[in-house]
């Protein structure tokens, strides 16, 4: 099980560094203001509607690094007017413990504020990367991600990610009420 990890994705010409860590308590209220955009309501899970979940949300988010099963990374923007950096969205990488199969899931949400910059794409590609490093290819083979279908957007950041397009899945209320596109990244090396 890999310690608390801080991953960084490099700036681009029209966007800044992103930093990757666990999320802290420190995080709550950004999360709030985050979670009062009604786009990320409705894509993210379950709403964030006062500080109250949203501690709960990051005690959660603890408990998977805790356990070993469930690895949320803050994405945080690198701007020189924040200095702890600015929310920009989320990045989770998802295990079983024990790991039984292969394969492990990926997920992502970007704050309104970040999208459009290529937040996502470069934060799902510091997790791809440190995933696939932290594992060997006998415990880790594949990422799946999955979104649903009327979520262009997830799409584009699958694609642009390396990220294959696989199947149609059937809805699987309440996560996924329609239906879902599975995306998989194998293993290169």
């Amino acid at each position: 099980m890999p310690a608390a990890t801080t991953l960084r994705a490099d700036a681009t010409p029209s966007a800044p560094a992103l930093l990757l860590r666990p999320w802290r308590p420190a995080d709550v209220p950004a999360l709030v203001d985050a979670f009062r955009d009604p786009v990320l309501r409705r894509w993210a899970g379950p709403p964030l509607d006062d500080r109250a979940d949203a501690e709960q949300w990051v005690r959660d988010r603890e408990a998977g690094w805790a356990a070993g099963s469930r690895f949320g990374f803050a994405v945080l923007e690198e701007r020189a007017d924040a200095p702890q950096g600015e929310l920009a969205g989320q990045l989770i990488f998802k295990k079983d413990v024990g790991f039984t199969s292969r394969s492990a899931q990926v997920g992502y949400w970007t704050a309104a504020h970040a999208r459009g910059r290529g937040v996502a794409p470069r934060a799902l590609e510091a997790v791809t990367d440190w995933a696939f490093a932290t594992w060997g290819p006998d415990v880790l083979e594949r990422l799946e991600l999955l979104h649903q279908v009327d979520n262009p957007a997830s799409c584009r950041v699958a694609r642009k990610s390396r990220y294959d397009f696989d199947r149609v899945l059937p809805p699987a209320p309440p996560a996924f009420p329609g239906e879902g596109h599975l995306h998989i990244r194998r293993r290169t090396a």
